[in-house]
């Protein structure tokens, strides 16, 4: 049985490494799906160690991450675990169970708006932000290859002000100097 001491801290162990050599495996990803490529097998890239090691290390520097779900945990509790812990547990949560992943319930609370109102704010339980990011860091090359360059919302180094910039650019190479903003209800 390993000492306390011999077990070295999850979170250490993932401060300390250096790079987890995912980079080449996303834009692969990204190259195959705009060549138009099918994809098998990406529960193995969605539970490699290397991808996990690197959902931690993105949840973890999330603000919200010390923010517990209905489970009560956070991300201090999952940093009391080895490595190996972590990963066997994603591993178990993804494909060990019979049902498959099924995420626990969100927790809701209200966020303050700045015009005085409230907007509800779903918390996942920290086990399901860290396989919905396992998840996430492997679909996105392979939507992102696909989208719009015109779109902006909710994209990785998109923003709106970029959008803004870009609308902006058009008006002066087209000499509009009005824009039309309307929403439509069904």
């Amino acid at each position: 049985m390993p000492t306390k001491k011999d077990k070295i801290n999850v979170v250490d162990s993932i401060r300390h490494s250096e790079y987890y050599n995912m980079v080449d495996v996303f834009d692969e990803l990204y190259r195959k799906s705009k060549t138009g490529e099918t994809f098998d097998n990406l529960m193995d890239i969605i539970l490699s160690e290397e991808n996990v090691k690197l959902a931690y290390r993105e949840i973890k520097a999330n603000k919200g991450s010390q923010t517990p779900g209905t489970d009560k945990l956070t991300m201090r509790d999952i940093g009391k675990l080895t490595t190996d812990e972590v990963i066997e547990n994603v591993r178990f949560i993804m494909s060990g169970s019979k049902h498959g992943y099924r995420p626990k319930p969100v927790r809701r609370k209200e966020i303050p708006k700045p015009n005085g109102s409230t907007r509800p704010l779903g918390i996942p339980c920290i086990w399901d932000r860290l396989i919905q990011q396992c998840i996430k860091q492997v679909i996105e090359p392979i939507c992102e290859a696909k989208f719009s360059k015109n779109s902006y919302g909710f994209r990785p180094n998109r923003c709106v002000e970029h959008a803004i910039a870009e609308v902006h650019r058009l008006m002066q190479k087209s000499h509009m100097s009005y824009v039309v903003e309307f929403d439509i209800k069904v």
